[in-house]
C-alpha cells in the first residue's frame, strides 16, 4: 500500500515538473528558423525541445533498423540464423544485464532484489544453470528454504551442476540438524569431487559423529593425497580413528582384532595416551608384559599421565607395595620434576608406608602448585606420620577448594570431559581433546573459602565427617584417581 502511494506521488511529481517546464518554455521569447530546399520552418523554444527529442528517437530507431537490415542481408546471402541471432543478442544482453544486477544484489545482501533479477534473467536467457543457482542462493538469503531446495534439486538434473546442487542440499540438511541425510549427501558430493576440501572436512566430521571410523579413515587418506592435510596431522588423526575403531571392535567382543587395532594405533602415534593404554592392555591380555611396560614407559617419557600409571600397575596387579615401588622406577626416573611423576612417587611411598619419602617426593607442589590431588596426598602423609586430626582436616578442606589439575579439555569449546573421546560431546569437534589445565572458573568461590582450612584446623571437635571415612573415600594409592 505504501509502495503504491509512493509510486503515485512520484508520477504526479514528474507530470507536474514537465508541465511547469513546458509553461516556462512557452514564455521564452525567440526560437529557431530552419530553411531546407526553399522551405522555412519556425520553431519556438518548446517545439525545439520536442524536435530535438524526436531526432534522438529517430536516430536510435535508425540504428536498430540498420542492424535489422544487415541481418536480413546476411539471411538473403545464405546465413539462415542471421535474423534469429539478431533478436537473440538483444535478449541475451537484457538477460545478462539482469543476471549481473542479481549477482551484485546478492553480494550486497539484497536477497529479494536478487530473486527478482534472477526471474528476469531466466525470462531472457536460456541458461538455467546460472539463473537457478542465483535463485537458490537468493532464496537462502531471504530464508525461503522451500524455493532454495527446489532450485538445488533442479541443479541435480545437469551433470555440470550436480555437485553444486548436492552441496547446497547438504548445507540445508545440516542447518536443520538432519545429519543422517547430510551424511549421504556428503558422500555423494565426495564421489563427484573427492579433492574438494570443504566436502572432505564435512564428511570426516559427520563420519566421526556417526562412528563410521573405517569410512573416516578413507576420507582422511583422501585429504592427505589431495594435499589438504599435513602428513604429521594425518598420522595423528589416523591413530585416533584406529583407536576408536579398536574400541568398537572390543565392544563387539572381538578381542583379537581389537588388540591388533590398538597396537596399530599406538604405532601410528606413540604419544597418543589412550592408544598407548589400550595397546598396553592388549599386550597384557596377550601375556606380553615386557611389551606393555616398554610402550608405557616410552609414552610416560614424553607425556606423563595417570592413565599410563594405572595401566602400568595392571601389569602386576597383586605385587607388594615395595615391589611395586621398585618396578615403577622405570617410570619415575623419567621426568622427575614433572608434577605427575612427583605425585605418583608420593602415592607409591604412601602405599609402602614410607611417609617421609612421600613428603620429599611431593616437594613444593602443595605450596607452589596445589591441586586437590596433591593436597589429599599431603593429608594422607600427615595421617601416616601421626599428625593431629586438625592438621589432616585442614589439608582435606584445602583440597575441597583447590583446582583439580589437568583434565581432558576440548580446544574448540573448552568443555571438560571425564574420559578421552575422539569427538567432543559438546561441540562435536574431532580430535580436539587435550590433557591440560582448565581455564579459570567463571563462578568465583565465596570470599571466605580460603579461611576454611584455618577454621577447621582450629576446631577439631566440629567434625563434619570422620577422618577415616574421608581418607577411605579418596583412593590416594591409585595413580588414576585424578583422571576419574
Amino acid at each position: 500500500m505504501i509502495t503504491t502511494l509512493i509510486k503515485i506521488l512520484i508520477f504526479v511529481a514528474i507530470v507536474t515538473g514537465l508541465t511547469w517546464g513546458a509553461v516556462q518554455l512557452m514564455d521564452v521569447q525567440g526560437g529557431a528558423n530552419i530553411a531546407v530546399a526553399g522551405y522555412e520552418i519556425t520553431l519556438n523554444a518548446l517545439q525545439l525541445v520536442f524536435a530535438f527529442a524526436a531526432l534522438i528517437v529517430a536516430v536510435w530507431l535508425g540504428l536498430k533498423l540498420l542492424k535489422l537490415l544487415i541481418a536480413v542481408f546476411h539471411f538473403l546471402n545464405g546465413d539462415e540464423t542471421a535474423i534469429s541471432r539478431h533478436f537473440d543478442r538483444n535478449r541475451e544482453r537484457k538477460g545478462f544485464e539482469a543476471l549481473s544486477e542479481g549477482l551484485f544484489a546478492l553480494a550486497s545482501g539484497e536477497g529479494h532484489l536478487a530473486m527478482a533479477k534472477a526471474k528476469r534473467a531466466d525470462k531472457y536467457l536460456d541458461r538455467p544453470e546460472l539463473t537457478t543457482l542465483l535463485t537458490a542462493q537468493a532464496a537462502e538469503m531471504t530464508g525461503d528454504t522451500r524455493t532454495a531446495e527446489t532450485s538445488y534439486r533442479k541443479l541435480l538434473e545437469n551433470d555440470d551442476t550436480r555437485f553444486v546442487g548436492v552441496r547446497g542440499l547438504m548445507h540445508q540438511k545440516l542447518a536443520i540438524g538432519d545429519t543422517d541425510t547430510a551424511l549421504g549427501l556428503a558422500r555423494k558430493a565426495f564421489e563427484i569431487k573427492p579433492k574438494h576440501e570443504e566436502i572432505q572436512n564435512t564428511l570426516l566430521k559427520l563420519q566421526a559423529e556417526k562412528s563410521d571410523w573405517s569410512g573416516a579413515r578413507e576420507t582422511l587418506g583422501a585429504k592427505l593425497k589431495s594435499g589438504n592435510l599435513p602428513r604429521d596431522v594425518h598420522k595423528r588423526r589416523d591413530a585416533v580413528l584406529a583407536l576408536s575403531e579398536a574400541r568398537d571392535i572390543l565392544d563387539e567382543g572381538q578381542s583379537m582384532e581389537a588388540r591388533e587395532a590398538a597396537i596399530q594405533a599406538n604405532k601410528l602415534s606413540p604419544d597418543l595416551i589412550p592408544a598407548t593404554v589400550m595397546a598396553a592392555r592388549a599386550m597384557i591380555a596377550n601375556s606380553n608384559p615386557k611389551g606393555a611396560s616398554r610402550i608405557l614407559a616410552k609414552t610416560w617419557g614424553v607425556n606423563p599421565h595417570p592413565d599410563i600409571a594405572a595401566a602400568f600397575a595392571e601389569i602386576a596387579p597383586n605385587e607388594a607395595p615395595e615391589a611395586r615401588l621398585k618396578r615403577f622406577r622405570t617410570l619415575t626416573k623419567q621426568n622427575p620434576n614433572h608434577p605427575e611423576t612427583q605425585m605418583l612417587l608420593a602415592e607409591l611411598n604412601i602405599a609402602a608406608e614410607h611417609f617421609p619419602d612421600a613428603k620429599r617426593a611431593l616437594g613444593q607442589l602443595v605450596t607452589e602448585d596445589p591441586t586437590a590431588r596433591s593436597l589429599t596426598l599431603m593429608a594422607a602423609i600427615e595421617r601416616g606420620e601421626g599428625a593431629d586430626d586438625a592438621v589432616v582436616r585442614g589439608w582435606l578442606t584445602r583440597a575441597l577448594t583447590a583446582p583439580r589439575g589437568p583434565q581432558w579439555i576440548c580446544d574448540n569449546c573448552q568443555h571438560i570431559h571425564a574420559t578421552w573421546t575422539p569427538v567432543c560431546t559438546n561441540c562435536a569437534a574431532f580430535d580436539t581433546l587435550e590433557w591440560k589445565r582448565p581455564p579459570a572458573g567463571e563462578v568465583a568461590m565465596p570470599a571466605g573459602t580460603e579461611m576454611l582450612p584455618l577454621m577447621v584446623g582450629r576446631a577439631p571437635s566440629a567434625e563434619v565427617m570422620d577422618d577415616e571415612d574421608v581418607l577411605d573415600a579418596t583412593p590416594v594409592t591409585d595413580p588414576h584417581a585424578d583422571a576419574k
